[in-house]
């Protein structure tokens, strides 16, 4: 990507494209094309068409979704099936119509079933049941993988699609009912502090494990991979293969242990209470991100750092 190239950012409010706009930013590309909800309904297929048609964009990084945590895919499976499968339809097609030298799709670990062989490794698609509490976000984002690979075959396009594991950072969701176990950790913490209280309670056992990664160091590795020289990024486009790649930690940890891990980073010293009447989800999602170290790239930033980060974002006038 030239520093003067049209790059469109689809969801560039959310966790992921806020932090993907910081980045390109940050390296000095200065024609970014940004759009609303309010401005650009990426559900309005005649809308996104007009929106190509207009901009041009020559580069895509789709990272607008429905998103939650257990609660709210269990309370709103049909949102979440259909407004995926919608906004990633609308922008594929209208990206192929429009002439886009390279797309970058956003997906989710929780596509891979939910008994996975660990670390994951991206042929392990579609080799088992998925876990039933997010089914119809990972059954969208499967389809958006495929989706891909379809117009990579036929049309000719250079679509790749990444996904990365369970993410947090700045501008995430802190919903004590909707949000993500982490952000989910982080609010409890905070107002158990504010309150005085001696305790937390963490949904579940606290056994199933978590691989966590910084937004920032994700929109790193989504710049990274746009900007990958002609022979490394079609060799990610075989025919053979879904134009698929893991990014992850390539490390976990229990939920008690990120409990404790988001107590020790924001001075709590209370005590944790698991509320087993509570769902696990999937027992573990450790991705095999060795693809993405064979290209050059390697997370960077340690979950200590990325907690006070993104609670420093997040509670600017609360010093810890």
């Amino acid at each position: 990507m030239e520093k003067d190239s049209r790059i469109f950012i689809a969801g560039h409010r959310g966790l992921v494209g806020s932090a993907i706009r910081r980045v390109l930013e940050r390296q000095g590309y200065d024609r970014l094309l940004l759009r609303t909800r309010a401005e650009l309904d990426l559900t309005d297929s005649c809308a996104v068409e007009r929106f190509f048609e207009s901009e041009r964009p020559q580069y895509v990084f789709l990272a607008a979704a429905k998103v939650g945590g257990i609660q709210a895919n269990n309370n709103f499976p049909a949102e979440f099936i259909r407004e995926n499968l919608v906004i990633q339809n609308n922008v594929i097609h209208s990206a192929y119509r429009s002439g886009i030298e390279r797309l970058l799709f956003l997906g989710s670990s929780c596509i891979y079933p939910k008994l996975c062989p660990q670390p994951i490794k991206e042929e392990y698609l579609l080799t088992g049941p998925l876990e039933p509490t997010n089914e119809p976000y990972a059954i969208a984002k499967i389809a958006g993988i495929e989706m891909c690979w379809s117009y990579n075959r036929q049309y000719g396009t250079r679509y790749l699609a990444a996904m990365p594991t369970n993410l947090y950072g700045p501008g995430d969701n802190f919903d004590l009912q909707n949000s993500h176990v982490l952000p989910a950790l982080m609010r409890k913490v905070v107002e158990a502090k504010a309150a005085g209280a001696r305790q937390i309670t963490v949904w579940g056992t606290g056994t199933p494990r978590r691989e966590l990664l910084y937004s920032e160091d994700l929109a790193e590795a989504c710049v990274f991979l746009l900007n990958l020289p002609e022979d490394a990024y079609s060799a990610m486009l075989s025919k053979d293969r879904p134009p698929l790649i893991n990014i992850g930690a390539g490390r976990d940890l229990t939920i008690r242990e990120l409990a404790e891990t988001v107590g020790a980073a924001l001075g709590f010293k209370g005590e944790l209470v698991f509320d087993t009447t509570r769902p696990d989800g999937t027992p573990q999602k450790l991705l095999d991100v060795s693809r993405m170290e064979q290209l050059g790239w390697r997370a960077s930033t340690s979950l200590i750092d990325g907690i006070r980060r993104t609670y420093q974002s997040q509670w600017p006038e609360v010093p810890l």
